[in-house]
């Protein structure tokens, strides 16, 4: 009877934290941001109430415990594009809906004891890795490995580890080979910086795993032998020289490392956690060039090219 009783409250008391958590988290909109956003909408000649209804939605979505950072850095970018609010709107909409599906996810982890670690930084990655097509499924089969180790794993680490998965996936490495490389290394205690960069160089060996030259297999149990990330590939030859497949692993290396450094920057630049192409507003002039930095190809400024050349250091084309 007592310990139906404790079941009970500690039941009721999950539900009061997941109904509150939203107010003790909001984020609001300061009026200093307000300020700064209008001045910026009315050097491109739009109206302020052309400009209201994007920093009420941005509000909202604070009140609602969001980070808003990337979608104030959305609607900045837009408009600094000349970009036409209505434009803008679908793109907010389409965040915003991301980062509460990464905060769904992350406040169910949480209602099984894991903690948070950077909050902001958790529901940001996780809405990419969402984005980028990790499924909410493979989100909590990552929860339930990381539960079996000694370390306690953070939903920044669950985050991290979401987005590695959806990486490796785009390699081509099967969702339960990346989950069971990805789980264990939540279970050693990787931190979420290598849990990335981990999920990176399976991407770029991805052929070799595809094609039987490497053994996932073989890198998951150097994890759950304890050794870091930084380690795990010391053997390989980057350069694509050597090792029967190097020139294959070379020419793939370089277009992934290329596409990886795009993604890199737009999260910088947007701390949206969504990666999606239709989370972008362009320039009509810009879209061309914009796609081909997306696909890796290198778009070099003439004076860049001529620095390359003199060095002698430069590629052939």
């Amino acid at each position: 009877m007592m310990r139906t009783r404790i079941h009970s409250a500690i039941g009721v008391l999950i539900v009061i934290v997941g109904v509150t958590a939203p107010s003790v988290w909001a984020e609001p909109l300061t009026v200093q941001d307000r300020e700064t956003i209008t001045r910026l909408g009315s050097a491109q000649g739009r109206a302020e109430n052309e400009i209201a209804p994007l920093l009420d939605h941005v509000s909202k979505a604070g009140e609602r415990g969001l980070p808003i950072e990337s979608l104030l850095n959305k609607v900045r970018e837009g408009l600094a594009k000349g970009v036409e609010p209505k434009r803008i709107d679908p793109v907010l909409r389409q965040m915003t809906s991301r980062l509460e599906s990464a905060q769904e996810v992350l406040q169910e982890a949480g209602s099984r004891g894991m903690e948070e670690g950077n909050r902001q930084r958790a529901i940001e990655t996780m809405a990419e890795a969402l984005s980028r097509g990790t499924t909410v499924d493979e989100v909590r089969e990552l929860s339930r490995l990381s539960q079996d180790g000694r370390h306690k794993a953070t939903q920044e680490e669950l985050a991290a580890g979401a987005k590695g998965l959806a990486v490796m996936k785009e390699g081509r490495v099967p969702s339960k080979d990346g989950a069971a490389l990805v789980g264990e290394g939540m279970k050693q205690g990787y931190r979420a910086s290598e849990l990335l960069d981990l999920s990176r160089e399976v991407k770029r060996r991805g052929s070799d795993f595809e094609e039987g030259r490497a053994s996932l297999k073989a890198i998951r149990e150097q994890v759950r032998r304890g050794e870091r990330s930084d380690r795990l590939f010391n053997d390989d030859d980057r350069s694509g020289s050597g090792s029967g497949s190097g020139g294959d692993r070379g020419d793939r290396g370089g277009r992934d490392s290329r596409e990886e450094s795009s993604r890199d920057r737009s999260e910088r630049q947007d701390r949206s956690g969504g990666g999606d192409r239709s989370d972008r507003i362009d320039r009509p002039d810009k879209v061309e060039r914009l796609d081909r930095v997306e696909k890796g190809d290198r778009i070099e400024r003439p004076d860049r090219l001529e620095r390359s050349d003199r060095s002698g250091s430069g590629r052939d084309h």
